[in-house]
């Protein structure tokens, strides 16, 4: 679900593997690997910065909200 979700994301907003990678710091090996299933997020550091950067909520990129509004804290 979490691969479905984020590939529909980066199309939506025409991001690539390589820009996530770049803009977040997050390894192009493991985006890649999330972008066609071969992995899931494992690391709670890099779900929280792929969020903030996609500004979504972890919950939305997990599949267990259907609303990708994040709720900030003011």
């Amino acid at each position: 679900m979490f691969k479905d979700i984020f590939v529909a994301i980066l199309q939506e907003r025409g991001i690539t593997v390589y820009r996530v990678a770049k803009d977040t710091g997050i390894p192009q090996t493991i985006v890649h690997e999330w972008a066609t299933g071969k992995r899931e997020p494992a690391k709670l550091e890099y779900l929280k910065k792929l969020a903030d950067y996609l500004d979504c909520s972890v919950d939305y990129l997990l599949g267990r909200t259907d609303e990708p509004e994040v709720n900030r804290k003011p």
